[in-house]
């Protein structure tokens, strides 16, 4: 079972914390294959679209388009999940209220976007992915940075309480 986020994309049910209700059966459910681009009908004004990395069905109300050869699932993903590809499908989409709008095939296939040679997406995707595990391990640094200052925090407070360390003379030095 998988599912469709403007967060992340396509991924596993299983690996997300989901308070709806389960349908009873999966009748109806859509095949998807790795490689698929899969739209939540629903939510694709908000982004909620990707590729799928894996196998799997998706519910009824999700479209599922099966990429041409001519284009690369790495880069097909990047495009869809930027916010100007989600304005676009917005702008495709039908609806009463801006938050019921639906993303619909045959408006689907409407929208343009730009399908360079095949190296060139490729060359595209990996520029991408570079930059993702680049920002990935720039946070990671950032969050042990972050729990080393709690930690040192932490650790001069209760110096300061339990006398370790005398810091009587600092506020009025600060003060000056």
């Amino acid at each position: 079972m998988l599912t469709v986020s403007h967060l992340t994309g396509v991924t596993p049910r299983s690996e997300k914390t989901v308070n709806m209700f389960e349908a009873e059966t999966n009748e109806g459910y859509k095949k998807v294959a790795k490689g698929d681009l899969v739209i939540n009908t629903l939510w694709a004004w908000m982004g909620a679209m990707g590729v799928s990395s894996n196998n799997g069905i998706v519910s009824p109300a999700y479209h599922v388009y099966s990429p041409r050869p001519s284009i690369h699932s790495d880069y097909t993903n990047h495009l869809v999940r930027i916010p100007n590809f989600a304005r676009e499908a917005s702008r495709w989409s039908k609806g009463v209220w801006s938050s019921r709008l639906r993303l619909y095939p045959q408006e689907m296939f409407q929208i343009l976007f730009p399908v360079p040679p095949m190296e060139e997406q490729q060359q595209i995707s990996k520029r991408i992915l570079e930059y993702e595990l680049k920002a990935d391990r720039l946070i990671r640094e950032s969050e042990r940075a972050i729990d080393l200052l709690q930690e040192r925090r932490t650790a001069l407070i209760s110096a300061a309480v339990t006398g370790k360390i005398d810091v009587r003379g600092v506020a009025t030095e600060e003060a000056t």
